[in-house]
């Protein structure tokens, strides 16, 4: 009786930990065969689009495709490229997957429009199955709106296949002004928007916010098992420079630094996840970028930085941080300066007026004060867009 009390539990374990697993949209392959069933059929994706293979390890969702027989015409990749490993704003040229010999067009660097509209005069149907962070710069939702507004123009299908956002879990950062609208900020939301692909898609659907004005004839097929409140843990590095749960929760305060000559750890071990200059004092950590893949040609390469470790930072205590502004403050106190912010910084922030705010000396919490209202009324907006419970 006691063995067979043990092997119940055991079993009743085994299914709770079943239960729990985020199932992403792409395994759910018979909810979207069919769908796709002989169609001419174009792929957004890159490195982060695999799936469970039943073996312990990962296959690319175009095998699994493949494999259903859709008849997959052509492969789209974003910044950093189908397989991830281009530095960031990288100019990424088309080429051929060789498992497969489907061509890859290339939606990241100049001229891509042109091959884009080339390769969709032969697709029925638009598959994103990408991973996304949930940051209002990170590309590569906008290159989805992308190919969403090319669906619309044409008439075609457009399907998205869900992920969840490890960022997820809270909204945060002022709405986008829209006169910084750039390559790494395409809509009216939050640095921090709190939304999956699904969502954004079916949100811009539903707000008007595609460019051409039309709506896409659009389809989600959502994750099982997945909240708000999940802490998702990415199975793939999104791209190079965000190696790790860390650095993806630390990204929304760190990102800002791109805008400065201050080091964010780009060409070391620990990329968003650390922050010096050459110039600043009183620190006990010193680290020293270096050429490498991902980061060819990092700021302050081969110079000595002396800075901040935030990797030993918990999760809990980043997260419920949320965007916060007080390292980059505390760096700009010590490199300061009328140069120390270039131009990109309002593309990233969103508005104009944080910059003057960090120079006169305003505290972090003082700043997020100024978007509480913000993040309030993009929470109401974004409600009817939602998937999964908050």
């Amino acid at each position: 009786m006691k063995r067979f009390s043990l092997l119940t539990l055991f079993c009743a374990i085994v299914l709770s930990a079943l239960a729990q697993r985020v199932q992403v949209g792409a395994e759910r392959i018979g909810e979207y065969a069919d769908l796709l069933s002989g169609k001419r059929v174009a792929l957004y994706s890159n490195h982060t689009g695999v799936v469970p293979d039943g073996k312990g390890g990962m296959r690319h969702t175009l095998d699994l495709m493949l494999d259903h027989g859709i008849d997959v015409r052509c492969i789209f990749s974003p910044e950093h490229g189908f397989r991830g490993t281009a530095d960031a704003g990288e100019h990424v040229s088309s080429s051929v997957d060789p498992a497969t010999g489907i061509p890859i067009v290339s939606l990241y660097g100049s001229g891509h429009k042109a091959a884009m509209e080339s390769a969709l005069d032969s697709i029925d149907v638009i598959v994103t199955d990408i991973q996304d962070v949930g940051l209002r710069y990170y590309t590569y939702y906008c290159t989805m709106l992308e190919l969403m507004d090319a669906s619309a123009e044409r008439g075609q299908k457009f399907v998205v296949l869900d992920r969840p956002n490890p960022n997820g879990m809270y909204v945060d950062g002022p709405i986008l002004d829209m006169r910084y609208e750039s390559g790494v900020g395409r809509l009216p939301i939050p640095v921090v928007h709190g939304l999956t692909l699904g969502e954004m898609a079916r949100m811009a659907n539903g707000e008007g916010w595609l460019k051409s004005g039309k709506k896409a004839d659009l389809s989600v097929v959502p994750c099982l098992g997945y909240t708000h409140q999940t802490r998702y843990r990415l199975p793939v590095a999104p791209s190079p420079n965000l190696p790790n749960m860390t650095a993806v929760y630390l990204y929304p305060s760190l990102c800002y630094f791109e805008a400065t000559p201050v080091s964010l750890g780009r060409g070391t071990d620990k990329p968003f996840q650390i922050y010096g200059h050459p110039t600043m004092k009183g620190r006990k950590f010193s680290f020293t970028p270096e050429s490498r893949p991902g980061a060819q040609k990092p700021p302050q390469m081969g110079k000595l930085c002396h800075g901040e470790d935030l990797s030993t930072l918990s999760d809990e205590e980043i997260i419920a941080g949320g965007i916060n502004l007080a390292y980059l403050i505390d760096a700009y106190g010590d490199v300061g300066g009328e140069k120390f912010f270039s131009s990109f910084f309002e593309k990233l922030i969103g508005r104009g007026d944080i910059r003057q705010m960090i120079a006169s000396g305003r505290t972090a919490d003082e700043i997020k004060a100024t978007w509480a209202p913000d993040v309030a009324a993009f929470k109401t907006l974004r409600r009817p867009y939602l998937l999964y419970s908050e």
